[in-house]
């Protein structure tokens, strides 16, 4: 089994929290799917001949910001190139306004089997405020137009923890979202990136951040309010409904090998770890020539110890413990032991599984970091 993650940069605005790599630059389009076909080509068979790719995932920025001709000669080339598992999940992340009644026809000419959908927020001036491109009723429309079209597995995104909000505020917009009867749901307590507009607006006293307790409280409620809907709280920000985890996000946190294809983009291969220049235009430059102009770490025991840390911790099983040497087991148990006797993690004894605890949750990276080793244990 294995992955594929294809990043496509392009954006028609920027919203004031976002610190991934984006561009608004549209006219560079064409030569970046170009440029993607063309890495697709040089990478082909990476992952091994055995390796099927069960998913495939374009993210960004907007993928919705290309075209469907753009999309489907990128999907051409990745099937000419790649051996694709007949049921693999197809992600595709969509803006609301961007889900025109054209667009979804021309998305079901290609293999598209899942959308992922930022909303953000069922609030108009919230939407405004972080000058997100699209209204609460496109949303809506969106959700509409794709289950007409046949649709069966829609994921939004949803953002909590934003200035000014209230705890009332919160459950409005989970009301909203659980109205729409969608399969998967991922929400993430709002982080102020530097270097972003809404780090500058902290910085010059015109926001301030929300207060941690309020924060804890929206975090619980949505826990609360969608295991009793009936989804299943599968990762700290993931919930889905039984049978629609994200295939390929899970594919993440159980070290399942993956390829990323673009600027910016991460590849995984159990040993190494690389990453695409964070250039648009010296990425397509590179790929013109012939070349990946990317960087490499090779990952030790130790650094393998860490990333297992950080990725099976975010799931509902937990860490599996069998799965570490046994100088790795032992320095885990002893950085745990006090975090089990508080109550914020759990083992199960049979199976030998760690696990986060609902209140543990909350506290999940200072958890992490204190089990993650400093190469010395």
């Amino acid at each position: 089994m294995a992955g594929l993650y294809i990043h496509i940069p392009f954006c028609r605005s920027r919203c004031i929290y976002c610190g991934f790599y984006s561009t608004t630059t549209l006219g560079l389009r064409q030569k970046y799917v170009d440029a993607l076909c063309c890495e697709l080509k040089m990478r082909k068979g990476e992952l091994g001949i055995r390796n099927d790719i069960h998913t495939v995932y374009l993210g960004g920025g907007t993928p919705s910001q290309l075209t469907i001709t753009q999309l489907r000669q990128l999907f051409d080339t990745l099937l000419k190139y790649n051996k694709v598992a007949e049921d693999a999940e197809f992600t595709i992340e969509c803006n609301p306004d961007d889900v025109t009644k054209t667009f979804v026809e021309g998305l079901q000419t290609l293999p598209v089997n899942r959308i992922s959908m930022g909303a953000q927020t069922f609030d108009d001036v919230r939407l405004k405020f972080l000058h997100r491109r699209h209204t609460v009723s496109q949303v809506v429309l969106a959700v509409e137009r794709l289950r007409k079209a046949g649709y069966t597995n829609i994921s939004i995104d949803l953002m909590y923890g934003l200035p000014g909000e209230t705890l009332n505020d919160w459950e409005a917009d989970i009301t909203q979202a659980l109205s729409l009867d969608i399969e998967h749901l991922s929400a993430y307590c709002l982080m102020i990136e530097e270097d972003t507009p809404l780090h500058q607006m902290l910085q010059d006293g015109k926001i301030t951040e929300t207060d941690e307790e309020l924060e804890r409280q929206m975090y619980e409620t949505l826990i609360d309010r969608l295991k009793a809907a009936g989804y299943e709280h599968y990762e700290i920000s993931n919930f889905a409904k039984p049978g629609y985890r994200s295939r390929h996000n899970s594919s993440y946190w159980d070290g399942t090998p993956y390829i990323g294809i673009g600027a910016a983009a991460h590849s995984f291969d159990i040993h190494t770890r690389s990453w695409n220049v964070s250039d648009l235009h010296q990425y397509i430059k590179s790929i013109e020539q012939g070349e990946r102009l990317f960087e490499e770490e090779q990952l030790d025991e130790d650094t393998r110890y860490n990333d297992t840390i950080t990725v099976a911790l975010r799931t509902c099983e937990g860490l599996d413990l069998t799965t570490l040497s046994e100088k790795h087991r032992t320095y885990c148990l002893q950085n745990a032991r006090r975090f089990l006797e508080d109550g914020l993690l759990a083992l199960d004894i049979s199976s030998q599984f760690l696990r986060l605890t609902r209140r543990g949750l909350f506290v999940s990276d200072m958890i992490m970091s204190e089990l993650m080793g400093d190469g010395s244990q």
